[in-house]
Parts: C-alpha cells; structure tokens; sequence
C-alpha cells in the first residue's frame, strides 16, 4: 500500500479518472461526491479509460468533506464556478497541514484555494485531457490526460509569479512535495510533469482552452468541426496567435511553434465536446471568467488588448444568462 493520502475534491470526469488511477495503484484516496454518491457506495466507479477499463467497487466515498481524514494532497477536480464552496470543503482534509493542488482550467484559478490555506501549500496545474462523465458513477475517458503542474508561490493579475510573494520561503519544501506527488501519479499511470513556471503552463493551456472552449459553444461545433472547416479552423488559430501574443504581454513567452502542436493535436483528437460546450448543453454555468475574463484582464492590464477573445468573452457572457 502506498503511504500518501489523497482526496479527491469533484469526482466527475476529470477527479474521478484521475482517483480511481491513484486507487487502482494502490493509494488510499477519498473521493467527494454529491449526486452521485448513493450509486458508487452501492455499485463502486467505473472508468472506460485508454489506459484500462476500470471498475472499483471498495473505494472510500464521502458525500462531505467533514467525513474525511486528513489528507497529504487535495486534489481540486471541481468546476471554478464552484470555487465558492471551497471555503467549506478544504479545511478538513487540509486540516493537518496538507497541500492542495488545482486542476482547473482558466487563469490565477488557485487565488481562492490559497486564501483558504495560504499560498505556500497550493499547486497548480493543467490536464491535457479529453473526459467525460457519461452517467453515475460513470466517466469515459477518451484522448490524452497528462498533467503539468508547479507552485502557486502567488502570481500577480497577469499570470506572473507575483514579486516578493512570502511563499518563497517554503520553495525547497513545497518542492520536494511537488515532485513526490508527480512521482506518485506518474507510478500510477498518469503522465506527470513538475514545473517550475506555472505562468507557462497556464498561459500555454489557455492557447487551447480559449478557442476551442468558446467556439464549441458559439459555433454548436465539437473540436472535429472546427478543424475541419477552413472558416472556423481560421478562426481558431488567429485566437491562438491572439492569447499567445496576450501571454508574451504579461511577460510569458510561448514558442511559436506551440500554435502549430496546438492545432495538430486538436486535428488528431478523438471528436470531443469540450467542457464548456458540455455545461451549456446541460444549462449549467461556464467557466466563461477564469477561462476568458481573466487572462483577457491581465493582458489588457499590460497594454495588449485580445480584441477576438473580448468578442468571445461578451459572446459567451450573453449566452451564459440566456441559458440559465
């Protein structure tokens, strides 16, 4: 048995693959479960996955946090419009002292977890995956799934390491947990990478999430339509060229290549409703704010306007209040 504990805070599509990848291995996880918590208790979690079918049946399942043990890593699997719950689902399983990494998508989206536990425990990542949660207790996993992630250490409104940020001081500390944590899901199946510029990550994620999140929206278009029509593949890569020159604003210099891998990938994905697209299909709130609000805010903060992702952002805003 693995020693480290994990709990997994949102066991959907991207929580519950990448729980049940630890609990397979051999690691006691504890899951968080809200809708779906009666039907795993009685009939476990089941993962169609690329990397092996799963179905675990004696795992630990919490419908709250004030059940769970203390844990080593909090893993955040939950939608950013939900971070307002954090507040009450952290402290328990952070409460002797564990650290909390964020796998959200979007920009400086670790400000609220670390306003809770202070910004010298949270990491922050990214995942490079295409997953979804196909019925109770139910998630199929279909492209990808590696993760990168690094310390929080504080950034500023534009994505940057924040200058002078306290958390400095437990760099070494919170490094070696970083790397133990990458070791784990890595020994798990979980293609993994520390880094050391979560700037970077972010900043490179959203060269994705931007326009293939919002135009799957706006268009009714999944990753396989936009790729394969010339007008809104065009339109895909001038967003992408526009969010890379918005990092490079905020001091984040992306290759250029990565426009080119980006949309490579994408032409090569199994067709996929993205996240975004998915809550909209099911009237549910999107990450419009920490998807587009934000880093559009940043760049604009340090002279650069992103005119297309401001178009999309009002786009996406309009049709969000629509929908509810």
């Amino acid at each position: 048995m693995n020693t480290q504990r994990y709990a997994i805070i949102g066991a959907g599509a991207l929580g519950g693959l990448y729980g049940a990848m630890l609990a397979r291995q051999g690691f006691e996880v504890h899951f968080l479960l809200h809708s779906d918590f009666d039907h795993v208790r009685a009939y476990g979690l089941k993962v169609d996955s690329i990397w092996g079918d799963m179905h675990l049946r004696d795992i630990h399942v919490h419908a709250s946090t004030e059940t769970m043990p203390p844990c080593g890593v909090s893993l955040i699997g939950l939608k950013t419009t939900q971070n307002h719950l954090l507040a009450e689902l952290l402290p328990a399983p952070t409460r002797d002292g564990g650290v909390v990494l964020v796998l959200q998508n979007g920009l400086n989206v670790e400000a609220d977890s670390a306003a809770i536990v202070g910004e010298d425990r949270v990491f922050g990542g990214c995942c490079f995956l295409c997953s979804n949660k196909v019925g109770p207790g139910h998630i199929r996993h279909i492209d990808f799934g590696k993760i990168v992630f690094g310390q929080y250490r504080g950034v500023s409104s534009t994505g940057s390491a924040a200058a002078g940020s306290s958390a400095g001081q437990t760099d070494a500390k919170m490094d070696s947990i970083g790397h133990q944590i990458c070791d784990d899901l890595n020994a798990a199946g979980v293609p993994t990478e520390f880094s050391d510029n979560l700037a970077l990550v972010r900043w490179r994620k959203l060269m994705w999430n931007i326009p293939f999140n919002s135009l799957s929206v706006i268009l009714n278009a999944s990753t396989k339509q936009i790729m394969d029509d010339p007008n809104a593949s065009a339109l895909a890569e001038a967003v992408i060229r526009e969010v890379r020159a918005g990092a490079a604003a905020c001091g984040v210099e992306i290759p250029e290549a990565v426009i080119e891998k980006t949309l490579e990938n994408t032409r090569k994905m199994v067709p996929y409703d993205s996240s975004m697209r998915l809550d909209f299909l099911n009237k549910r709130a999107m990450e419009a704010e920490a998807i587009l609000g934000n880093p559009l805010r940043a760049a604009k903060e340090s002279g650069y306007e992103m005119s297309r992702v401001e178009t999309l952002y009002h786009q996406l805003r309009y049709i969000d209040h629509t929908n509810s």
